[in-house]
């Protein structure tokens, strides 16, 4: 059982955490399952899964990072996934195999977007192999981690985009309750300019009021 100073620390720390809009964040060995999906932090043995779908031409550009040209390239990335402790694997749960990411990313522009100085949360990147596009395990996957954020960690908010060119990944945020918030352009990895569209969605047990910024990108103000 929890002493009050220990509950009293924690509250503390919370506070503190609440100062920086961008929620902090690491996986630290949660494990999170669906019917079809296991999600879980990267591990050595993942290489040649994540090397096989990670270059394929046409999965990351989809994201807006080039196709890896070699296993050498996938192990530096899969490294600092690993180090850094933000991007889940998504794992096929009959035979554990990585097929795709969830990333909990922080977002940017943290000083133009005022509307979220209260509140705290963060931004969802994803990418699923080319051989398991259209099968529903992108919402899937992206729901559990939206739950578990909500849910377990409390956040307020979630932002996720996407480039105007990939409707399969507009389907998914649509799919889990993302509405759009602001039509921007963005760079992409590999520096080029792409049309995109911002992504919102707030925590439903919460009572949040937005007051926004930048009203020249804004979609809708309508939450």
């Amino acid at each position: 059982m929890e002493t009050k100073i220990e509950i009293g620390v924690w509250r503390i720390r919370r506070y503190e955490e609440r100062k920086n809009m961008n929620a902090d964040f690491r996986i630290d060995g949660k494990v999170i399952e669906t019917k079809r999906l296991i999600l879980r932090s990267f591990k050595q043995t993942d290489l040649e899964d994540f090397y096989e779908y990670a270059s394929v031409e046409g999965v990351g550009e989809m994201a807006g990072w080039k196709h890896h040209e070699n296993i050498a390239e996938s192990q530096s990335i899969m490294n600092s996934f690993i180090s850094e402790d933000k991007v889940f694997a998504i794992c096929l749960k009959k035979n554990n195999k990585v097929i795709g990411t969830v990333g909990i990313e922080k977002y940017g522009l943290e000083d133009a977007l005022t509307e979220f100085k209260d509140y705290y949360g963060r931004e969802l990147g994803y990418v699923l192999s080319k051989d398991y596009w259209g099968k529903g395990l992108m919402p899937e996957a992206v729901n559990a981690v939206k739950d578990y954020l909500f849910g377990e960690l409390d956040y307020d908010f979630l932002i996720c985009g996407y480039y105007d060119f990939n409707e399969q990944s507009k389907r998914v945020q649509t799919k889990c309750g993302f509405k759009p918030y602001r039509s921007l352009v963005m760079t992409t990895q590999m520096e080029t300019k792409e049309q995109g569209t911002l992504m919102l969605l707030l925590n439903s047990k919460k009572n949040i009021k937005l007051v926004f910024s930048h009203p020249e990108t804004l979609i809708s103000e309508n939450w």
